[in-house]
């Protein structure tokens, strides 16, 4: 127990460091560096540091989706750079919440936490991969399909939507490496299936009530891991 303890509070200074890196390579403000700290520390103690590794995933994974064509994205003025304590607690919060209770729920219901804990990553992944990568393509509005500008809210395009699907299935795969998940295939799953619901979410959210100013992104952003956690806490029954 006594070296359980110790191995996590190391832990706890590696995330320390990550958020140090973060913030000094401007790829998190000051609070949201704090943010993905604090909740970081927190699932370390109540699920296990494996599964704050599969968050780490995903923040690895939107660091690199999003500096990629980083002058083309500047060019086009979509280029988000820095990202904020809302982006972090919008994208994480589910994830979080999952994992909080998930470390400590017991019998049938930690199978659910579980699902729900993949399934808001494999979302804030897919619509994370598919809104950096997708503007490569010129993409359509997911409520008329119709052409639209790079970055428009809502907008869709079969390269977005095909790397979203494979940042999804990424999150699965590592799920299942990391034994969050002991079911490879129920893994991947529930990640294919809650990440691409998720991202659908997120664009017709985008579409039908941020382009009209009643959401905001952070708001779409954290309907959409709602959203992907539910599906995945579903897709857990069989």
């Amino acid at each position: 127990m006594e070296e359980t303890l110790i191995i996590n509070w190391v832990y706890v200074i590696l995330l320390l460091l990550v958020g140090t890196w973060t913030y000094h390579r401007k790829a998190l403000d000051l609070w949201g560096s704090l943010s993905m700290v604090v909740m970081g520390v927190i699932i370390i103690f109540s699920a296990g540091v494996n599964w704050l590794f599969l968050i780490l995933l995903f923040l690895i994974l939107s660091l690199f989706v999003t500096k990629y064509q980083k002058s083309y994205k500047k060019q086009l003025g979509i280029y988000e750079g820095k990202r904020t304590a809302k982006n972090v607690i919008s994208n994480g919060v589910v994830a979080f919440a999952m994992a909080a209770f998930g470390g400590v729920a017991f019998g049938g219901y930690y199978l659910s936490f579980v699902g729900g804990f993949i399934g808001s990553i494999a979302t804030a992944t897919a619509d994370t991969m598919a809104s950096e990568i997708g503007i490569l393509q010129e993409p359509r509005l997911i409520t008329t399909m119709k052409k639209v500008a790079p970055g428009t809210d809502g907008a869709i395009s079969t390269l977005g939507t095909a790397v979203g699907i494979i940042g999804a299935g990424i999150i699965g795969i590592a799920a299942y490496l990391l034994g969050i998940m002991s079911d490879p295939f129920l893994s991947l799953k529930i990640a294919i299936i809650s990440g691409t619901i998720g991202c659908f979410m997120d664009s017709i959210l985008g579409a039908v009530l941020e382009r009209r100013n009643f959401l905001n992104n952070e708001h779409v952003n954290l309907l959409a891991t709602i959203t992907g956690a539910i599906i995945g806490i579903i897709s857990t029954i069989h």
